[in-house]
C-alpha cells in the first residue's frame, strides 16, 4: 500500500494541468506556448534532477531518500496555493518535478531490494499506481476547481494526497525494513553505450513514447474542448478515461503477448494503435471521439510497457541493459519535456491541434521502421552491433 500510494504521487501535478488550461490560460494571460510549460518544466526537472536521487538513495539510503521526494512533492504541489502568478506556477512546477525525479527513480531500487521475489506482482502495483493517480488528477481536477473556484486550490489539493504518501510510507518503515539500505551507484555513473546503434534506436523509440505520453497529458483535455466541443469536465473525464484504459493495457499486453518475437508484433500493432489515435484526433476530433481515446489507451499502453522491455531484451548483461536504459531515459525525458512545448508553439501558429497532432501520428508511424530494425537486430546479436 505504501508503494501503491507513493507512485499515485508521481503524476497528478502534471496531469492536472490539462484540464484547467483554460483558465490557467485566462488568469496569467498566457498563450498556448506558455501555459504548456506548466507540463515542460517539471518534466524537464525530473530529467535534470535524476542525480539528486542517486545522491539521495547513497546518503540517506532508500527509505528516507523516498521520503525526502515525497516531502519535496508535498512542499511544491502545496505552494500552487499561493497565487495565480506565472513565476510562482512554473517554480513550483520545477520544484514537483524535482521530488518526483527523486521519488520514481528511488522506487525501482525499494522493489528490486525488498521484493525480488515477486518484482512482477509489485511492478505491477507500482505502476497501476503511478497511472491511476494521473487518471484521477486528470478527471477530479476541473470539477475541483469549480467547487472551490478557484484552479490554484485545485492544482495545491493534491498535496493531501502526498501527504498521505508520507504518512503510509513512515508507517510501513518497519515492515519495509530499508534503514540501512542504500540506493546502488546505478548505470547513469557508468559510460552510456553512445556509439552502439541497438541503443540507439532504442533511445528513440523511448523518446518518441515519453514525447507522446507527455503530449497527451498536456494536450489531450484542451484539444477536445477546442475541437470536439467537449465541456471541461467532460474532457477531464474522457483524459481519465483514456489513462485508465493504459493502465489495463499495461498490464494485459504484454501478458498476453508472452515472451519471444510475439513481442515484436506486439510493439507494432501497438505503436500503430497510438499513431491512429492520434490521427483521428486530429483531423476528426468530433466523429468517433471514444474510438480515437480507446486506441490510444489500448495501444500506447501497451507500447509503454513493450519499450520499457527492450532493454532487457538487447543487453548482454544485466549492466548492458541498465547503460542502455539510462541512455533511453536520459534523452528520452529531454523529448518528453520539449514536445508539449512544439504541440503548444503549433496551437499558437495554426490555431488549431490538427497540424500538431497530425505531426505525432505521423512520427508514430515512421517508429515502425525501428521497431522492424530493432527485431532484426536483436534476433542476430552477432551482425547487429
Amino acid at each position: 500500500m505504501a508503494l501503491f500510494v507513493a507512485a499515485a504521487n508521481l503524476r497528478p501535478a502534471i496531469a492536472a494541468v490539462s484540464p484547467l488550461v483554460n483558465p490557467i490560460r485566462a488568469d496569467l494571460d498566457l498563450s498556448a506556448t506558455g501555459v504548456s510549460l506548466l507540463t515542460t518544466v517539471p518534466t524537464l526537472a525530473m530529467g535534470v534532477c535524476a542525480p539528486l536521487a542517486a545522491y539521495a538513495g547513497r546518503r540517506y539510503g532508500l527509505q528516507s531518500g523516498v521520503l525526502i521526494g515525497l516531502v519535496i512533492i508535498t512542499l511544491g504541489t502545496a505552494a500552487r496555493l499561493l497565487g495565480a502568478s506565472t513565476w510562482l506556477q512554473l517554480s513550483s512546477a520545477a520544484i514537483v518535478g524535482a521530488g518526483i525525479a527523486i521519488a520514481q527513480t528511488l522506487l525501482p531500487a525499494v522493489v528490486k531490494t525488498r521484493f525480488a521475489a515477486r518484482a512482477g506482482l509489485v511492478t505491477g502495483l507500482y505502476t497501476a499506481g503511478l497511472g491511476l493517480g494521473g487518471a484521477v488528477a486528470a478527471g477530479v481536477s476541473a470539477p475541483l476547481a469549480d467547487a472551490l473556484g478557484s484552479w490554484p486550490g485545485a492544482l495545491a489539493s493534491w498535496a493531501l494526497l502526498a501527504v498521505a504518501g508520507i504518512a503510509l510510507w513512515s508507517a510501513a518503515k518497519g515492515s519495509l525494513a530499508l534503514d540501512d539500505v542504500t540506493a546502488p551507484a546505478g548505470p547513469a555513473a557508468q559510460r552510456m553505450p553512445w556509439s552502439s546503434g541497438v541503443a540507439w534506436h532504442i533511445t528513440v523509440l523511448s523518446a518518441v513514447n515519453s514525447a507522446l505520453y507527455y503530449c497527451e497529458l498536456a494536450w489531450v483535455a484542451p484539444l477536445l474542448h477546442d475541437g470536439a466541443g467537449r465541456d471541461a469536465g467532460t474532457a477531464g473525464f474522457m483524459l481519465t478515461v483514456m489513462i485508465a484504459i493504459q493502465v489495463v493495457a499495461m498490464l494485459a499486453v504484454p501478458a498476453l503477448l508472452g515472451e519471444g518475437r510475439g513481442t515484436w508484433a506486439g510493439l507494432a500493432v501497438m505503436m500503430t494503435l497510438t499513431a491512429a489515435g492520434f490521427l483521428g484526433l486530429a483531423y476528426a476530433p468530433a466523429t468517433a471521439t471514444w474510438l480515437w481515446i480507446a486506441a490510444l489507451g489500448v495501444g500506447h499502453g501497451g507500447l509503454f510497457t513493450l519499450v520499457l522491455t527492450l532493454p532487457v531484451r538487447a543487453g548482454r548483461d544485466p549492466g548492458e541493459a541498465g547503460r542502455i536504459s539510462a541512455m533511453a531515459f536520459f534523452i528520452g525525458y529531454g523529448c518528453a519535456a520539449l514536445a508539449p512545448l512544439l504541440v503548444g508553439a503549433l496551437r499558437d501558429a495554426t490555431g488549431t491541434f490538427t497540424l500538431a497532432f497530425g505531426a505525432l501520428g505521423a512520427i508514430g508511424l515512421l517508429m515502425l521502421v525501428p521497431i522492424a530494425w530493432l527485431r532484426r537486430t536483436i534476433l542476430h546479436p552477432v551482425k547487429a552491433r
